[in-house]
């Protein structure tokens, strides 16, 4: 299968090349030529089969010959060894027509484990076979980088460096990315909120002498694997409930509109999801773009729920390609309207064809607390301050297919924002019981590409 580009200048890559190259040189990001089809048979088969071996079938089309099917199943079986729970994604049944997916159960707490476990063996195996290293930089709001670091730490063929804002993630997600003592990954808090830091990411793969000196590479949910490696939970909850003999509807907290999007390409691949719910805080542009067709940037609004504290929703792009029908020079023209002047609005079509896929729904912090503490006391369930505004969300939209919410933190990332609603303060385990005790190692960089380049080249190994 060959990946192309959403501004459409770039060349087709297979899948082991845009793995590694990640943002495509002509500032888009790549998206498979077309989706595979399963068919109904293949998906009832799911019920019977572990997540590892459901993973192996979902991906493996996607993948072609950049791994030989054993090779392939190692790494899967490899990447899922250190989730805590059997399932690896089990649920939770909120009621009688409610589920909560729990996406927590990787060794840094949050759904970004599912990803980036793979994505490090992925990216180890491939480097290893082309003897080749590269250094990997991504911007993170939170999840992302402990997660990352998590995947990369001690690798001899990745350097690592995640920028995330200064002041802005919970002391959890911090300390997730500041303890580690592998040299090869570095953590970089950065003068201004993940926006900055997601400009810069994406100035610093633009700048192409640098990115050809340093072999830059990328993780952040601009890279398909990442994206891929998320359809699969869509299948396994989906049939776990009776799928694809009936219809699934999906609440989904986002801010970067990769985990939402990894639901689209489900849906795409055929799994019967009847609505896919766009689920955001109080920084609403997925939301409002939904209700008006614009797409305008305001100023970003810290939360109780910081992950989610985005206005420049990077993986939009890749609906929108599939929107304007992959025009990748319409794409181009409305992605430079929206650097420059903050704002695009989206054609009558297209609108049309976002409000059949998606609903959404937003919520503020206040109403996030009342989710945590509602839950807390009618059933006991502990939610972090991004699966509760899932839950929220989902109330005010239920139907009569059975709607799943994706829960995408373990709650006690989140202790300040859970004990203000329900006074618990949720406990780290026990991996991670001495975190508040371990040495911090950071790097305070302005919000300058010059700067920030400076700092990467000083650090690599």
């Amino acid at each position: 299968m060959k990946y192309v580009s959403t501004r459409g200048k770039a060349p087709d890559l297979n899948f082991e090349e845009a793995m590694l190259t990640g943002l495509a040189r002509d500032g888009g990001l790549y998206v498979p030529e077309e989706y595979p089809l399963l068919s109904v048979q293949q998906i009832s088969s799911f019920s019977t089969k572990s997540y590892e071996e459901v993973a192996f079938e979902i991906m493996k089309p996607f993948i072609g010959d950049t791994f030989s099917d054993d090779e392939f199943k190692r790494i899967i079986k490899t990447a899922y060894s250190g989730f805590s729970h059997r399932a690896k994604c089990p649920m939770v049944q909120l009621s009688e027509n409610h589920f909560l997916l729990e996406l927590f159960h990787g060794p840094t707490l949050a759904f970004k484990d599912v990803a980036m476990q793979l994505i490090g063996q992925m990216f180890e195996a491939a480097l290893k076979r082309r003897g080749e290293k590269v250094t990997i930089v991504g911007a993170t709001s939170g999840d992302t980088g402990s997660a990352a670091m998590e995947a990369f730490k001690g690798l001899d063929s990745v350097d690592l460096f995640i920028m995330y804002p200064h002041g802005r993630v919970s002391e959890v997600q911090r300390r997730q990315m500041t303890t580690p003592q592998e040299t090869n990954v570095h953590a970089l808090a950065v003068d201004g909120d993940f926006d900055t830091c997601q400009a810069l990411l994406k100035d610093m793969f633009n700048d192409f002498d640098f990115r050809d000196e340093v072999r830059l590479a990328g993780v952040n949910s601009i890279n398909w694997a990442r994206v891929l490696a998320q359809v699969v939970y869509y299948f396994t909850s989906a049939v776990a409930i009776g799928a694809p003999n009936r219809k699934v509807s999906f609440s989904v907290p986002t801010g970067n509109f990769g985990d939402i999007f990894a639901g689209y390409v489900a849906k795409k691949m055929g799994l019967p999801i009847d609505r896919l719910i766009i689920a955001t805080n109080q920084n609403d542009i997925l939301h409002r773009t939904v209700k008006t067709g614009n797409h305008t940037k305001s100023e970003v609004k810290p939360s109780i729920s910081p992950s989610m504290d985005i206005q420049v929703s990077s993986n939009f792009e890749r609906l929108i390609f599939d929107l304007y029908q992959r025009d990748g020079s319409k794409v181009t023209e409305l992605f430079d309207a929206l650097k420059n002047d903050g704002t695009f609005t989206l054609s009558n079509e297209a609108n049309n064809q976002l409000i059949n896929e998606f609903d959404s729904g937003c919520c503020s912090d206040i109403e996030t607390i009342q989710a945590i503490k509602k839950y807390h006391r009618s059933m006991g369930e502990i939610l972090c301050p991004h699966s509760a505004i899932g839950v929220s969300v989902s109330e005010d939209q239920m139907g009569k297919s059975p709607m799943i919410t994706l829960a995408t933190a373990h709650p006690a990332k989140f202790p300040d924002a859970v004990q203000k609603a329900c006074g618990v303060i949720p406990d780290l385990p026990s991996h991670m019981a001495d975190l508040y005790d371990r040495d911090e190692r950071m790097t305070r960089v302005p919000g300058d590409l010059n700067a920030l380049e400076a700092i990467i080249r000083k650090g690599i190994k």
